[in-house]
């Protein structure tokens, strides 16, 4: 990566960033986001992943993630902010030269953000997050396992990473991901931090849809938003086909995660509401 670049530009809005532990559903956010009049990027994969940031990550966050999860951000390496700052100004290049002016918005979309709040949130203190969640349990037993592949030695122990079924080694790393982003985002910037649960996109698409559009400032048909970038996949909740002690081993490695976000032990979490 290149080390010798210019700084962002001084005047450039405060971003809003998308994250998720990988295969979350991410991508209709970035498409919701598109359609409420946000710069997403150019340079994408077939996921809609912004690849300047992805790539940032494959060479950094390995190196970072067990400081990045925590605050304070002020130990990153100079070479990593400069590298930073490349991905951000090669993201923005193919833009309109008035994305650059503070009353544009521009987002970017590629789910390991999640990793780096604190140092996020210290560049651009007026950032959002938009914190995009599914089950740990239909996490943990689905084929996208990338996140766990490419990290889980750096966030699981020597004896859960060989004692434990990759779908419990599955569901601690979504667990410990998403319960510390959570904490980092509603201590430090909770009024430009929103949560949703992929469940919900599904479940109740118009109202979940207002209520981003409503994060994101901008006006929109949310009904007409949702008819076109919502359709619910078949693999949502197939973790209940799965043997119960599975479940309940997952159950008890992700407990604290699963109940923060309402996914049992609350009269709103989507087993209740599915039936």
């Amino acid at each position: 990566m290149n080390s010798e670049i210019n700084e962002i530009p001084a005047a450039i809005s405060p971003p809003v960033i998308i994250g998720a532990t990988g295969g979350s559903g991410t991508r209709v956010i970035t498409r919701i986001a598109r359609q409420a009049g946000y710069y997403m990027g150019k340079n994408l994969n077939v996921s809609e992943d912004a690849l300047e940031f992805s790539r940032l990550y494959n060479f950094w966050l390995n190196r970072l993630i067990r400081e990045s999860l925590s605050p304070p951000a002020t130990d990153f390496p100079k070479k990593f902010e400069r590298d930073f700052n490349d991905a951000v100004r090669r993201h923005l290049a193919a833009a309109d030269p008035a994305i650059r002016e503070p009353s544009q918005r521009w987002s970017w979309k590629a789910p390991r953000s999640i990793y780096l709040l604190p140092f996020f949130h210290a560049r651009f203190p007026g950032m959002k997050f938009i914190h995009v969640l599914r089950d740990g349990r239909d996490m943990a037993i689905s084929g996208n396992q990338n996140q766990l592949r490419k990290h889980g030695h750096r966030l699981l122990n020597w004896r859960e990473r060989w004692l434990l079924a990759r779908p419990v080694r599955s569901i601690l790393l979504w667990d410990r991901v998403n319960f510390q982003a959570a904490a980092y985002a509603e201590t430090h910037f909770p009024e430009n931090y929103l949560v949703v649960r992929f469940e919900d996109l599904c479940l109740e698409p118009v109202e979940t849809t207002s209520r981003i559009l409503k994060f994101l400032e901008t006006p929109g048909d949310a009904e007409k938003i949702a008819r076109a970038e919502i359709s619910p996949p078949s693999s949502l909740g197939r973790w209940r086909s799965q043997p119960r002690a599975l479940i309940a081993k997952m159950e008890r490695a992700a407990g604290n995660s699963l109940r923060k976000f309402g996914y049992f032990g609350t009269d709103d979490s989507p087993e209740r509401k599915s039936g």
